[in-house]
Order: C-alpha cells, then sequence, then structure tokens
C-alpha cells in the first residue's frame, strides 16, 4: 500500500534535516545528491540548493560536480556507439566547452542547478568540471589543469585541503568523486591520451592530452568498507534520503590504502 506523506518536505525541513545529520555554517561541502531520493519537495531543486545554502550560512561554499563527458573524442562513445564515418565531422564541430553555457551531463538536477545559480562559479576542465556557490567558490574552482582531471591540480585537492566534507544524499559511494583524487596518488596509473573540443586563444580548438583511465568499480565496496572501519561518518535522513556526511580527507586517506591493497596496479 502506498505510503503518503504527512506534509511536504520544504527548504525550511530540508534546512533542519541537514542540520540534523551535522551539516554546519561555515563548513566547505562536496555534494552528490538525487532528487527523486527526497521524496516530494515543494520547490523542487530550488528549495533543496535554498536549504543547502541556508545550512551552510554566508560564510560557507557548496561544490558539486558538472561532468561534460559528452565532449569527447567520438571513437570512445558507446551509448550509443557513433559511426566511424561521423567522427571527423564530430570532431570539427562539436561545441567548446564554455563555463557559462554548457550544461552538466548525467549529475542530476540538483548539480545542474548549481552550476545555473547566478552567484555559481565554475572550473575550467572541459570534461570533469566543478561548480561551486558561497565564501571560498572562486578560491576553489580557480585551478584545474587539464591532464589532472580529479588529481592533484583539481578543485578536489583545493576541497581537501580546505578540509571540505563529502554529502551523499541519497546516492551511494559509487558517486563518490572524492575516491578519484585517491586513484591519482597510486604508484602506477594507466594513462591514455584523451581529447575535446576547448574555447582557446585562436576560438574552438580540438585538443588532446595524456589522462588516467579512472575507473570507479570498486567505489561502493570501498565506501561501505570505509564507512564499517574508519569513520567518523554521519548518517541519517534529509527528506526521504539517506544522507552521509564525512570528511574528504579521511575518505581520500582510506581510499589510498584500501586500493593499494585491492587494486592490481597497472600501466607505466
Amino acid at each position: 500500500m502506498r505510503m503518503v506523506m504527512s506534509c511536504p518536505h520544504t527548504r525550511l525541513s530540508l534546512r533542519e534535516d541537514l542540520r540534523s545529520v551535522g551539516v554546519e555554517p561555515g563548513q566547505t561541502l562536496l555534494l552528490h545528491a538525487s532528487l527523486r531520493s527526497l521524496g516530494y519537495v515543494c520547490g523542487g531543486p530550488v528549495a533543496v540548493v535554498q536549504a543547502l545554502l541556508d545550512a551552510l550560512g554566508d560564510s560557507g561554499t557548496l561544490v558539486v560536480p558538472t561532468q561534460t563527458a559528452d565532449n569527447r573524442d567520438p571513437s570512445s562513445m558507446t551509448s550509443p556507439a557513433i559511426p566511424q564515418s561521423w567522427w571527423p565531422a564530430i570532431r570539427e564541430h562539436m561545441p567548446a566547452f564554455d563555463p557559462a553555457v554548457t550544461p552538466s551531463r548525467n549529475m542530476g538536477v540538483i548539480a545542474e542547478t548549481v552550476r545555473t545559480w547566478p552567484s555559481a562559479v565554475r572550473s575550467a576542465h572541459p570534461q570533469t568540471s566543478f561548480a561551486a556557490i558561497g565564501y571560498h567558490a572562486v578560491d576553489l574552482m580557480a585551478r584545474h589543469d587539464l591532464d589532472s582531471e580529479l588529481g592533484e591540480a583539481s578543485p578536489l585537492k583545493s576541497l581537501e585541503e580546505a578540509g571540505a566534507s563529502v554529502l551523499l544524499l541519497g546516492v551511494s559511494y559509487d558517486k563518490c568523486t572524492a575516491f578519484h583524487l585517491a586513484e591519482y596518488r597510486l604508484p602506477s596509473l594507466n594513462r591514455k591520451e584523451k581529447s575535446c573540443a576547448v574555447l582557446g586563444a585562436q576560438g574552438r580548438q580540438w585538443v588532446s592530452y595524456l589522462g588516467v583511465d579512472l575507473d570507479a568499480t570498486s567505489f561502493d565496496t570501498l565506501g561501505m568498507e570505509f564507512e564499517r572501519k574508519a569513520g567518523p561518518i554521519s548518517v541519517g535522513k534529509v527528506g526521504a534520503a539517506t544522507a552521509r556526511l564525512f570528511p574528504i580527507g579521511d575518505a581520500v586517506a582510506f581510499a589510498l590504502d584500501w586500493l593499494l591493497q585491492h587494486r592490481v596496479s597497472v600501466g607505466p
């Protein structure tokens, strides 16, 4: 039998839920979220972002991934596969990444709402960008090198240095982007050539770079081990969603140790 909510979730009720989980004024928060998991929210994703900003206060910062994985070489596109005869046209005409207008891809409506927020600042990577709102937004988004998609010269490193926390809101550990920073610290990495369209000094350009072949397939198992052994992790309800809040530094340190033990080293 379908359960009926006694009242809708609102900006105010979500703010109180976030505070009960441990979100505090002044925090820097890396958010991964599913709107559907929250149940009915009066005001939808806008109310969710407002509640997050309310909980963080004027001195806090909200960060989300705003990746654009479709800006890549057509030879690597598999869902759906692209006919080889189309590849030259795609390489010539793929719109260049523009932080101001290029939408995120498969990041969820809450992340896209943050990206389009009037005061949002976005990092410059054409495939793995982040967007931020709040006190430290400009500093956190300042550096994002092309060959450091989710590595030492990306906002993930800046978030770690800032003592940020991760909030998984209705999503599992397979969405925890912070674990990728640990991948970059493995002694052996499988690097591969990647390409995309960017805005350069001469206008639109198709560029190639040597990136890392990232692998999140074990992140759910890794995350549950982290939750069981490491902590401190706060688990609670925000709306109808299960929320998990934890320091990014602790998560990256645990992930590096876990990956060193469980992942076969590959690459040069």
